[in-house]
């Protein structure tokens, strides 16, 4: 008797190669973010997104660092320059705006860069 070979069409092929890639490339990442988190990175313990700065976290990619953005955002809305957001210049930033009254925390009518960055985190 002839054994029977199951001829594969081009397509169930090319499926089967792109799942087995899939696989590997999910794999890979899983990989390099256990090892990100376990802090082997290279980066003396910190993520590539952390180093450079005090927090030992990463927000996800392109964000950057966190202190970073909101150091950013801070300051573009600071109009005056006078290293704090009063409730007008917070009018830029709608997610801060709304929640003013609550972030301002030493109730001066103003907020400072830590209790900005605070609101942005929260």
């Amino acid at each position: 008797m002839k054994a029977q070979q199951r001829r594969m069409s081009p397509f169930d092929a090319r499926s089967v190669m792109l799942f087995a890639a899939l696989a590997l490339g999910g794999a890979g990442a899983l990989q390099a973010q256990a090892q990100g988190a376990a802090g082997s990175s290279g980066g003396g313990g910190k993520s590539p997104a952390a180093q450079g700065s005090d927090t030992p976290y990463s927000y996800g990619p392109g964000t950057g660092n966190p202190s970073r953005a909101a150091s950013n955002a801070f300051q573009r809305a600071d109009a005056d320059k006078d290293g704090k957001l009063s409730e007008q210049e917070a009018t830029q930033l709608p997610a801060i705006s709304q929640r003013f009254k609550e972030l301002d925390t030493d109730r001066n009518g103003s907020l400072s860069p830590t209790e900005f960055e605070k609101g942005l985190l929260s």
